[in-house]
């Protein structure tokens, strides 16, 4: 592990401005990712559907300038927030005069069919970063927290503790299991906390993903 590697590790804690970047870049990719994915799916599918009207290639031509659109946004979203330079493609040149020139040279453009690959594929991705983040941090504060609001419970539900389940066997015993005791209480708290710390390396891990991506489908 080089030095530069253990010092980017290290600042990842949970109170760090490279970690709230980072859930920042992931928690800001599905909004855009949802946006992206419905551009393209809807336009793809109409521009195919009519590909031999007059309307169909026109139609195609707007989906790939709006996936450049998107590109850019990605790129710019990764530049800001995690700090990584990726070039943009360069613009696209009409090989023919007029209109019709221009739109043909739209759909005979590289970067605008591989920033739709990226649209595409990222979405599901994308999505899948946002539910982890959320459930982690959602979870992780929860369980943390927990000595301060334990006596919620008893006072105010009538329970011992946090209810984590509760079944009735096939012998009709009712079964409840409940964070009550100081052990307990503890051990939940202990456990959230490890999950704040591992919560910026694993996003970490799922946007490196879309990061690769973007040096290889938008740059």
């Amino acid at each position: 592990m080089t030095n530069s590697t253990a010092i980017r590790i290290t600042r990842l804690t949970p109170f760090s401005p490279a970690t709230y970047r980072l859930y920042g870049y992931a928690l800001g990719g599905f909004p855009v990712a949802v946006a992206g994915f419905v551009w393209s799916v809807t336009l793809f599918s109409f521009g195919v559907g009519t590909v031999f009207t007059a309307l169909g290639v026109p139609v195609l031509a707007l989906l790939l300038t709006g996936a450049r659109g998107f590109g850019a946004v990605e790129r710019g979203r990764a530049r800001r927030m995690l700090g990584d330079e990726v070039a943009g493609p360069g613009p696209v040149v009409p090989r023919r005069p007029g209109w019709w020139g221009a739109v043909t040279a739209r759909l005979a453009d590289p970067a605008g069919w591989k920033a739709v690959a990226y649209l595409m594929l990222m979405f599901p991705w994308q999505l899948l970063t946002f539910v982890v983040l959320v459930v982690c941090l959602a979870t992780g504060w929860a369980m943390a927290l927990y000595p301060c609001y334990a006596w919620v419970y008893p006072r105010y539900l009538g329970w011992r503790g946090m209810r984590l389940f509760e079944y009735s066997g096939g012998n009709g015993v009712h079964h409840v299991y409940e964070l009550a005791s100081p052990w307990q209480i503890g051990a939940a708290s202990l456990v959230g906390i490890g999950l704040l710390l591992l919560t910026p390396h694993l996003i970490r891990a799922l946007t490196a993903v879309p990061r690769a991506a973007t040096r290889s489908l938008l740059g």
